[in-house]
């Protein structure tokens, strides 16, 4: 038995349901690569995101809409990416706005 985060964690507890799910192979890969660092497997951290959303209600993280600004400005980069200023580095990039590190 494991506590994380003030949750019990008994990894015999009975497991009978199953989730299947289709992602993108480059972010499951990069996922498990952080799950693994972490000493977890895949079903590990889904089973802790279900627990973290029975104990929050909700998502254990904000989930928002973008707002109208933001939707515009994605908009303007969608439809009109040579409009995008590129910098070589943040120092030129500050310098470019006059703001002072």
């Amino acid at each position: 038995m494991i506590w994380l985060i003030g949750i019990k964690w008994d990894k015999a507890m009975t497991k009978t349901d199953r989730i299947e799910a289709r992602i993108e192979s480059d972010l499951k890969q990069a996922a498990e690569a952080v799950f693994s660092k972490l000493g977890m497997t895949p079903s590990d951290a889904i089973r802790i995101f279900y627990k973290q959303v029975e104990l929050h209600q909700g998502f254990p993280f904000d989930v928002k809409m973008p707002n109208a600004e933001t939707l515009a400005v994605i908009e303007e980069i969608e439809n009109h990416p040579e409009r995008l200023k590129c910098y070589e580095s943040v120092d030129e990039m500050f310098k470019d706005w006059d703001i002072d590190k």
